[in-house]
């Protein structure tokens, strides 16, 4: 079985989808000579022609558009935004059409589209290169959401969302691109070249929208994260020697939402972990269903670690980052908490 990082499972998840559909067509910005900001299409051009991976102009809004056009009239477009942080302009694309193609024409017409972009910190990005927005996609129905951790479940997840008949926004965490990050930016950088994670099958296989993964089973304290922050979590536990079950949510939007009950019930306590700011994030709307579904369970508050309320800091990215010491700290006032 090969070994791949995420920039190369996310390329030959494109690159079987296009050899085998010709209605996949990829564009963005540099993506086509180029190859993508992290040459995560790199070669896609000089395979299949200008006109099946092409570049588009520094105009995110016209980039969503067009691939909307191109959905309804029967098309399959992987577009890229460049960062996530560049989404803003293309939003009211995103929701007022893409999200509602479905609903408003009664089902006549889909919108079978993928927006990629990379997303999160933990690169020196700053403030307009590091932010996590999955929250404003999760509330707006008619998306779905999905965020890989790790090479199989990135090649798998991009190709069955490619072959979903609605939008999917695909959040990938750069800072997982090249192998596996825990938090710990003072240690060497780790490869995928070891990491069982980094086996990616040949051809085309999917991993289901809407599943959650159980990364590790435990009995103390149950923890929600997705992304970069499934390895944190693990870091934390480990060296706060906590029996924690970490559980990859994978899925934002559609939920595996059993998986976190079962769960919840069986460990009484949980924490939800995620890079983008507390407020008005994604953990709230986890926390929120973790008490209404499993309150007579729970032997503690629901618990948050996030990033701060402020703009991603440039010179102070690791006091942002929500890192193995401060997961540490919530896990103990978790499984201490009577």
């Amino acid at each position: 079985m090969a070994r791949m990082t995420m920039i190369e499972a996310i390329r030959d998840a494109m690159d079987v989808k296009m050899g085998m559909d010709e209605d996949v067509v990829v564009f963005g910005e540099d993506v086509g000579y180029f190859g993508g900001v992290f040459r995560c299409t790199q070669g896609l051009q000089q395979k299949y022609g200008k006109h099946r991976c092409f570049d588009a102009p520094i105009n995110e809004s016209a980039i969503v558009g067009a691939g909307i056009g191109m959905a309804t009239y029967g098309k399959r477009p992987c577009i890229e935004i460049q960062f996530a942080d560049y989404v803003l302009p293309a939003y009211d694309q995103i929701v007022s059409e893409a999200a509602r193609m479905r609903h408003r024409s009664n089902g006549q017409f889909t919108a079978p589209m993928v927006i990629r972009m990379p997303t999160g910190g933990g690169i020196f990005g700053g403030q307009t290169h590091s932010q996590s927005p999955e929250a404003i996609f999760t509330h707006v129905s008619g998306l779905k959401t999905l965020i890989p951790s790790n090479p199989y479940d990135a090649k798998g997840m991009l190709i069955a969302a490619i072959e979903d008949d609605d939008p999917v926004i695909f959040l990938e965490p750069k800072r997982l691109y090249n192998g596996p990050f825990d938090g710990h930016h003072e240690n060497a950088v780790t490869s995928w070249a070891k990491h069982e994670k980094g086996e990616v099958p040949e051809g085309h296989y999917t991993v289901p929208i809407g599943k959650a993964n159980v990364v590790e089973e435990g009995m103390d304290v149950t923890i929600l994260a997705y992304g970069t922050m499934v390895y944190v979590a693990q870091a934390a536990a480990k060296e706060q020697g906590i029996d924690a079950e970490i559980i990859d949510l994978r899925s934002l939007l559609p939920l595996d939402l059993d998986t976190i009950v079962r769960s919840v019930e069986k460990t009484g306590r949980c924490v939800v972990l995620h890079e983008a700011t507390l407020t008005s994030g994604f953990g709230a709307e986890l926390a929120a269903l973790v008490q209404q579904h499993c309150f007579k369970h729970l032997e503690a508050p629901v618990l948050r670690v996030a990033g701060w309320d402020t703009p991603y800091p440039h010179a102070q990215e690791w006091h942002y980052f929500p890192g193995p010491k401060r997961v540490g700290k919530a896990l103990k006032r978790a499984v201490e908490a009577q």
